[in-house]
C-alpha cells in the first residue's frame, strides 16, 4: 500500500538525522509511488501551516517542533529493549474514567499514548500493562503525560490481583501472533537483504520504505512484554534485523536524494 504524502514527508525527514529535505526531493521521492507533484507541493504547505515541518532555507524543510516529540519518540525502538526490566507479576494501570470523550482531540492523543506503551483496555475505563519498565510507574507516567495523556488520569502500580482478573490481563494481547509477527517480517527483511545489491535504485528505495515502514511501525508499537507472555528472544533478534535493514534502506535512499546528504 502506497504511502499518503504526509507520511512519506514526515517519515523521510524523521529518517533524515536533522538534515533538511527540498522540495524537489520530496517530489522524486513521491513520484516513485505514484504521488502527483501537485499533491506533495500541497502536503508540504498543509504541514507547514500546522508547524509539523518548517522552513529550512529556500524550498527545504525541516521537522517542526510539533512534530519532533513524536519524531524522538518513535526513534527510540531502537534502544527499547534497554527499557524493559524482569518482571515481577505487578502491574501498571491507568484510569480514565473521569476523563471526558467528547473532545475527540484529546481522545486520540490519549490512545494514542496509551498504544505507543503497550497499554491494553482491561474494561472500558482501565488500562494495564505489565510492570516490567525501567522506572516503573512513575516514568511510565511522565512518559504517557508527555504523549498526551491527561494530567489528571491516575497511573499507578497494581499487585496482587484476584487470580480470574490477573489471568484475563494476562490474555489481552495476543502473544503468540505478536512472536509470530516477529518471526515473519524479519524473514521478510532477511530475504529483501539478500537480494537488495540486484535491484535498480528506485526499486530498491521504493521497496525497503514500504518494508521498513512495516517493521518500524511494528516496534514502535510493540508493548515490550515480558517472558513468559512473549518469546523475548525473538523480540530481539527481529529488532536487530530491523536495525541492519534500516541502515541499508538509509543508504539506499541518501543515493537518491542528495539533500539527505545535506547536499
Amino acid at each position: 500500500m502506497s504511502p499518503s504524502p504526509k507520511h512519506l514527508i514526515l517519515n523521510l525527514l524523521r529518517a533524515a538525522d536533522g538534515a533538511s529535505l527540498t522540495a524537489a526531493d520530496a517530489v522524486t521521492s513521491a513520484a516513485l509511488f505514484g504521488i502527483r507533484e501537485n499533491s506533495v507541493r500541497v502536503t508540504l504547505v498543509r504541514l507547514a501551516a500546522s508547524g509539523l515541518v518548517q522552513s529550512a532555507g529556500r524550498g527545504s524543510y525541516e521537522l517542526g517542533s510539533r512534530a519532533a516529540d513524536l519524531a524522538e519518540q518513535v526513534e527510540q525502538w531502537r534502544q527499547a529493549e534497554e527499557r524493559v526490566v524482569p518482571w515481577s507479576g505487578q502491574w501498571i494501570m491507568v484510569s480514565t474514567g473521569n476523563l471526558g470523550r467528547s473532545d475527540r482531540t484529546a481522545l486520540r492523543q490519549r490512545e494514542r499514548a496509551l498504544a505507543l506503551l503497550g497499554f491494553k483496555a482491561l474494561d472500558s475505563a482501565l488500562y494495564v500493562r505489565p510492570d516490567n519498565l525501567v522506572g516503573h510507574a512513575a516514568e511510565t507516567r511522565e512518559r504517557l503525560h508527555r504523549l498526551g495523556l491527561e494530567a489528571e488520569a491516575p497511573v499507578f502500580a497494581a499487585s496482587d490481583l484476584p487470580s480470574e482478573l490477573d489471568q484475563r490481563a494476562r490474555q489481552l494481547w495476543q502473544s503468540s501472533a505478536l512472536t509470530l509477527g516477529y518471526i515473519q517480517t524479519r524473514k521478510k527483511l532477511e530475504d529483501w537483504l539478500a537480494r537488495s545489491d540486484k535491484l535498480e535504485p528506485d526499486v530498491a528505495a521504493r521497496e525497503c520504505y514500504l518494508l521498513g515502514n512495516e517493521a518500524i511501525r511494528q516496534l514502535v508499537f510493540d508493548p515490550l512484554l515480558p517472558e513468559p507472555l512473549v518469546d523475548t528472544q525473538e523480540r530481539r533478534a527481529f529488532r536487530e534485523t530491523v536495525a541492519s535493514f534500516d541502515e541499508t534502506g538509509h543508504r539506499v535512499w541518501r543515493q537518491l536524494l542528495p539533500s539527505l546528504n545535506g547536499a
